[in-house]
């Protein structure tokens, strides 16, 4: 059973998938925390999860990204400055070019022709990744970079500031925020271009017990934002993705409002009971499964249950459903497994 374009276009719209899509990823940071072969033998194993893959013939070296290398701090396109302590873990801004508004005066938009806003981009070789997955009959994607407005103002400003300028409804704020949409409609335009099936509009709102911001600040200043960003993509037919960690609860209503078609959130922050009752069968549920407490300190049965209650409450045989996992340092092995197990297992709970 492979992963299919056709399947999760049905999934996503209700249309009646074959199987519910799965999805489990690997950050960068596991392959200094874990033997390679191990990981490479889990994975040969799993064909649904990884279709494609193929061990290496020598040492696998991940290419950290920008942002997620230790001891190399990195000033980002709009000169944000980044620094993390462990290879593959997307580090912390600290250093925020607009801390003071002093300096905006002098301060200058990347250009999106160059850039992604978090390092080069070129746009050429992106139209051929995208056409060599389109030949492959692949779903075709493309997205802004994770944390394209609310995060980036916190980057830019720091989140205190942030916050104190949304009360005083600073004015240069509004400018800001103008001049930060310019940059993102560029990439979503070079993306509809493409024709690619599916705009991504990643973004973490939520903090552990609510969200990073009041819906009523959420409302005034970033939500239209939101929809005018993603009015083309729905303009288009496109499908439109948003992946928010945290607790959403405040927020989600906003978030459908603006045209979302499937939406990635974690389970046992959110709630599996709440997620069923809100959102199931409202919109497709990409759900993020759980790394804080049962796959990384419960039993492989334990796992197991979790992802059959969740598919069994959350999923619906005419789609709505697609499971995500991002293994990180920490988790078990045996979990690890239990994990990949249930997935596929559980792929096919409707068929």
């Amino acid at each position: 059973m492979v992963q299919s374009k056709e399947n999760i276009i049905r999934a996503i719209r209700f249309e009646r998938p074959d199987y519910i899509p799965v999805n489990f990823s690997i950050n960068d940071a596991c392959w200094q925390a874990y033997e390679h072969d191990l990981l490479f033998e889990l994975m040969e194993t799993h064909p649904l999860l990884f279709p494609h893959f193929q061990r290496p013939s020598g040492p696998y070296a991940p290419r950290f990204g920008l942002v997620a290398r230790r001891d190399e701090p990195y000033s980002d396109d709009f000169g944000c400055l980044w620094q993390t302590t462990v290879d593959g873990i997307t580090g912390v801004v600290t250093g925020h070019p607009l801390r003071d508004w002093s300096a905006y005066a002098d301060w200058t938009l990347p250009d999106p022709e160059q850039c992604s806003g978090i390092g080069p981009v070129s746009w050429p070789a992106v139209a051929s990744d995208v056409t060599a997955r389109r030949a492959r009959g692949e779903l075709t994607w493309g997205a802004l970079r994770h944390g394209h407005t609310f995060l980036q103002l916190c980057d830019l400003r720091g989140y205190e500031n942030l916050l104190y300028d949304m009360a005083d409804e600073t004015p240069l704020l509004w400018d800001l925020i103008r001049r930060l949409e310019t940059f993102n409609a560029a990439i979503i335009r070079h993306y509809l271009d493409l024709d690619v099936d599916m705009l991504m509009y990643a973004e973490d709102l939520g903090m552990q017990n609510g969200p990073m911001l009041s819906p009523a600040y959420f409302r005034k200043y970033i939500k239209p934002s939101y929809r005018r960003l993603m009015q083309p993509a729905r303009d288009r037919g496109k499908i439109v993705h948003m992946h928010s960690d945290g607790h959403l609860h405040d927020l989600i209503d906003d978030l459908l409002d603006g045209g979302v078609e499937v939406i990635n959130l974690q389970d046992l922050v959110n709630g599996i009971d709440w997620i069923a009752q809100r959102l199931a069968g409202r919109v497709c549920v990409e759900l993020d499964i759980d790394r804080q407490q049962i796959t990384t300190g419960g039993t492989p049965e334990q796992i197991d249950e979790l992802i059959r209650t969740e598919v069994s409450r959350i999923g619906r045989r005419e789609g709505g459903l697609m499971l995500l996992f991002g293994l990180y340092p920490g988790t078990p092995v045996r979990n690890i497994k239990a994990l990949m197990d249930a997935m596929e297992r559980y792929a096919g709970y409707f068929n």
